[in-house]
Parts: structure tokens; sequence; C-alpha cells
């Protein structure tokens, strides 16, 4: 078997919340790839929101 053809490391979650009469169920699942990916957009965001502080205090 090739390294390719090996089943990739997925990361599971699930979470269930119940406030009341409300209540929600959620569940993800990421290949090491996609937290890579989550963690650039998360960065990404944090920078921006960073400048525009930075920005909005300069006036």
């Amino acid at each position: 078997m090739r390294e390719t053809d090996q089943p990739a490391n997925i990361q599971s979650a699930y979470l269930a919340l119940r406030a009341g009469p409300a209540a929600t169920r959620m569940s993800v699942r990421v290949t090491p790839e996609g937290i890579w990916a989550i963690a650039g957009l998360v960065s990404g965001i944090l920078l921006s929101t960073a400048v525009l502080v930075v920005a909005a205090k300069r006036k």
C-alpha cells in the first residue's frame, strides 16, 4: 500500500446543548489539512481585526 492510499487521520467532535425548551446537536469531522486551513482563516481574522482596531484608535 502506498502512503497516499492510507486513510486520513480524521479528528471529530460532537456537541449537544440544551437550554430550557431549546436544544441543538452538532458534529464535525476534520482532516489535518482542514485543521491547518481553519487555523489560517482564524489567524487572518485576528490579524485584520487588530489592524482595524489600531486604525480606529488613530482618528
